[in-house]
């Protein structure tokens, strides 16, 4: 049960972080909240727990071709933000990565990868 309540407590703490960091300087948050820090605590967490070479390696995969889809909203967010407000934005933002996800599995299937 203390493992489990580090990781919370570990992880929280990098969210909680990169969001005060944004507070105070939109490039050096956006620079953070880039960088795979989610993806490299669950393979850290994943290995501390004795989880094989080839369960983080494919986790390490398939972070790889799920981030690529999401770019889209990147884009699309701070474009319709000043246009349409905060939660209509974030509703269009969700519905262009379920789209982009969508058609990017079908894209990549042709080559083999399986994402869904």
């Amino acid at each position: 049960m203390t493992w489990i309540v580090a990781k919370y407590a570990v992880t929280a703490f990098m969210v909680v972080l990169i969001s005060e960091v944004a507070k105070r300087s939109d490039k050096l948050g956006g620079l953070i909240a880039a960088l795979p820090l989610v993806t490299v605590l669950t393979l850290v967490w994943l290995w501390a727990e004795g989880q094989s070479e080839s369960k983080i390696a494919n986790h390490a995969w398939y972070t790889f071709w799920y981030v690529v889809p999401t770019l889209p909203m990147f884009l699309v967010f701070p474009w319709l933000l000043p246009r349409v407000g905060f939660w209509p934005t974030m509703v269009a933002s969700v519905a262009v990565t379920i789209a982009s996800f969508a058609l990017f599995a079908l894209l990549v299937r042709r080559f083999g990868i399986e994402l869904l």
